[in-house]
């Protein structure tokens, strides 16, 4: 059946996902999107947000609207490599070792704080965010097919952390912000809210492993390829950028592109799918020679003039 056809189908059930967790997190719909964008794109999303507005609630939230197993690691100063990855146990017995998986072989992942982890530590889990698989003694296990992490830091407190260096950034499809919620659902979160249900499940693993083959096949035409690449290359050739964006940045737009037209129910990119997802993909890789980096606000209106004075596809 063409891409075209299915569609249709596609949005309605990523719908009834949105509408489950929507009752759950009454923050930001936009962040719903991304969240959905990032499990069709087979990505991982970085919130960067203060403590207490429901990063923990909406991953959870999500892993079961989907249908998916989830885990949560709480990243702290004295957390190793083998606490999140798993590692090899020996038993004295029959003088064998045995790979024990950690956390980390789920298909969902809360990778909390993860700022505040030993760079070793960073390192080893983002290899694997990148890889698919952990390596222990010669040997690779592979992940999950829907591994997905979202992690998330602080942009406030920065004592006893280290902060992800850019290559580590750039493993990110999605970096955003939730915000707080506005009044009426601040108001609501004091009453009843915490006796509603939670999400019900509308999907499950093969299903959603079907909708990212679904979201691969949405099409993308060469036009609007070339605007991606043309919109990469000005990052890199203005001399205001110190860091433009790489090719993985390009392809990360391109997939989350194509994710967010299947969720409209639309077999083909268009403009404003690309327009659209350029802050929450690029903004994160971006890094201007002037001012402090990775200020998102700096970032975002280098990125606005950038795009500006590149044509969009007729």
């Amino acid at each position: 059946m063409a891409i075209d056809t299915e569609a249709p189908a596609a949005a309605a059930t990523l719908a009834a996902a949105r509408g489950q967790l929507a009752a759950v997190w009454l923050g930001d719909g936009v962040v719903l999107e991304l969240l959905l964008v990032t499990m069709l794109a087979g990505g991982h999303v970085l919130l960067e947000d203060v403590p207490g507005v429901g990063k923990t609630t909406l991953a959870k939230g999500l892993a079961r609207a989907l249908g998916v197993e989830f885990n949560r690691v709480q990243f702290t100063s004295d957390l190793l490599p083998a606490d999140v990855l798993g590692g090899s146990v020996y038993h004295p017995g029959d003088g064998r070792f045995e790979f024990v998986p950690g956390p980390i072989f789920t298909d969902l992942l809360l990778a909390d704080e993860i700022n505040r982890a030993p760079t070793r530590s960073q390192s080893a889990f983002l290899q694997a965010m990148e890889e698919g698989q952990v390596t222990a003694d010669g040997v690779s296990h592979p992940l999950s097919p829907l591994f997905t992490v979202i992690a998330t830091q602080n942009p406030i407190d920065f004592d006893s952390t280290n902060p992800l260096p850019e290559a580590q950034l750039d493993r990110f499809l999605i970096a955003t912000r939730l915000g707080y919620p506005d009044a009426a659902a601040e108001s609501s979160l004091l009453g009843d809210y915490r006796a509603a249900p939670p999400p019900v499940a509308v999907l499950d693993r093969s299903g959603l492993l079907h909708l990212r083959a679904q979201a691969r096949a949405v099409f993308l035409h060469a036009d609007l390829a070339e605007y991606i690449v043309a919109l990469a290359r000005a990052t890199r050739e203005d001399p205001r950028v110190r860091l433009g964006i790489s090719p993985r940045g390009a392809i990360h737009l391109a997939d989350a592109a194509r994710a967010r037209a299947l969720l409209h129910g639309r077999g083909a990119v268009q403009a404003e799918d690309v327009r659209a997802l350029l802050h929450a993909v690029w903004d994160h890789r971006l890094l201007p020679r002037q001012g402090r980096e990775h200020d998102r606000r700096i970032t975002a209106a280098l990125l606005d003039e950038l795009t500006a004075a590149v044509p969009l596809p007729r």
